[in-house]
Order: structure tokens, then C-alpha cells, then sequence
């Protein structure tokens, strides 16, 4: 499970950073992100540890939380109107 949350961690934020006006894709991301924050501590918590993986899972869930807030930053902010 790790690996899965590494790669799509991984897809997930230089994706994401190539497209910062799309307010859909970030607000997709972002919900995406939830449901893999709940999954990695779900996992981290609920199996049984490995000792090699442990604190790089526990940061990987951590950052996982820092880039959905990014996210959901990025997809509810207002457009910023110009005046002449």
C-alpha cells in the first residue's frame, strides 16, 4: 500500500503543479487526496509494521495532508478580478 500512495503522491503533485489554474482538477485532487490520507493511516495504523517503512509511511501521509490543503487551496480560492 505504501507504494501505491508513493506513486500516486508522486503523479499527484507534479500533475498538479503543471495545471494550478484548472480550479476542477485541483478540487478532484484534493478530494482524491482525502480519501488517500484516510487510506494511508487507515493502513499505517491498522497493519501490521514494517520497520523500514514506518517513518517514511507516517511522512508520506503527513505531506499527503500538506498537499491536499495546497489543493483544495488552489481549487476554492476566488478569481482575482483586474480593474483598469
Amino acid at each position: 500500500m505504501f507504494w501505491i500512495l508513493a506513486i500516486w503522491f508522486i503523479i499527484n503533485a507534479v500533475w498538479m503543479w503543471f495545471d494550478l489554474d484548472n480550479k476542477t482538477l485541483q478540487k478532484t485532487f484534493a478530494w482524491i487526496n482525502v480519501a488517500a490520507i484516510i487510506i494511508g493511516f487507515w493502513t499505517f495504523y491498522g497493519a501490521t509494521p514494517v520497520d523500514s517503512l514506518s517513518t517514511w509511511f507516517q511522512v508520506l501521509n503527513w505531506v499527503n495532508i500538506v498537499l491536499a490543503a495546497t489543493q483544495f487551496y488552489f481549487g476554492y480560492r476566488k478569481s482575482q478580478h483586474k480593474v483598469a
